[in-house]
């Protein structure tokens, strides 16, 4: 849907966002190499009854490009924190896919009672081997030597499922905008800070609050076993396996994605309900 983005100065940089009516605050996470408006659909299907903010990663759409050669995934973390501080918004329900989705893994590390509930959507925990690592610093340079475009081309058959490509390129065009659209070197730091990240495996037990993982059987960049790890090691989670889907759940399979999201937040508590709670105890 078309939106006249925000834009708040945070943790020295100046992201876009839209923020959208009132109710429980969920907060969403973009991807590599994408924008704000990969969650379109979403904010349509939930914005009647929750209070639904997107953005632009840093040097992402139209989100301030940064100068640094790399961008950590604490930093990406700690804009998070600061967009919340600047929406006067206590706790959200964090949603992260891919690179979203370890930034969101990021942010439950370093801000645990920030969290209300947390979906991780196509995404895995473990930092990238070192082979794995020098490709994403080459695919960094790619992107500073040739544009978004050829590297994002190449992309597309990992992103979306081979039947989404044939039956649906609706949706490969959209994907491929993004892309185009994409600032290289704000790419290329993003890259560049992913290939540095810690693994996140041993901070899953921590997280305490409800979680949702999804994940598609022809997700190429991640697989149904490495969900199914993540929800056993984190207490309060439950797993959607969405079968014939790639990398993108949330535009291969819109309807039942939006139908999985509002089965999970209803499980939510609200702040008011916790706060009856912490009355009647």
């Amino acid at each position: 849907m078309p939106f006249t983005p925000q834009f708040a100065s945070v943790n020295g940089t100046s992201l876009a966002y839209r923020d959208t009516s009132a109710g429980m605050p969920i907060l969403f996470i973009h991807g590599h190499p994408f924008n704000q408006s990969m969650w379109d659909a979403q904010v349509d299907a939930l914005r009647w009854k929750h209070r639904v903010i997107t953005y632009d990663i840093r040097g992402y759409g139209l989100s301030q490009v940064p100068a640094a050669e790399a961008t950590t995934l604490e930093t990406l973390a700690d804009d998070i924190a600061d967009l919340l501080d600047h929406l006067k918004i206590p706790t959200a329900v964090i949603t992260g896919l891919s690179m979203g989705g370890q930034i969101a893994m990021a942010f439950a590390d370093q801000y645990p009672q920030r969290l209300s509930g947390l979906i991780l959507a196509a995404t895995f925990p473990q930092a990238d081997t070192p082979e794995a690592a020098a490709t994403r610093r080459a695919t960094a340079d790619r992107f500073l030597t040739q544009g978004s475009i050829p590297p994002g081309i190449e992309m597309l058959p990992k992103l979306l499922a081979p039947a989404t490509i044939k039956d649906h390129p609706d949706i490969a065009l959209k994907v491929l905008s993004m892309i185009a659209r994409t600032s290289p070197a704000g790419a290329a730091a993003a890259l560049r800070g992913r290939a540095q990240r810690k693994d996140y495996t041993p901070t899953l037990p921590k997280i305490a609050v409800p979680t949702l993982i999804v994940v598609g059987t022809e997700d190429a960049y991640t697989n149904v076993d490495t969900a199914k790890v993540m929800q056993q090691s984190i207490p309060h989670s439950r797993l959607e396996i969405f079968e014939g889907i790639g990398h993108l759940p949330n535009l291969e399979a819109t309807d039942r994605f939006n139908a999985v999201l509002h089965n999970f937040l209803d499980t939510i508590p609200t702040q008011n309900t916790k706060a009856a709670a912490r009355t009647a105890g």
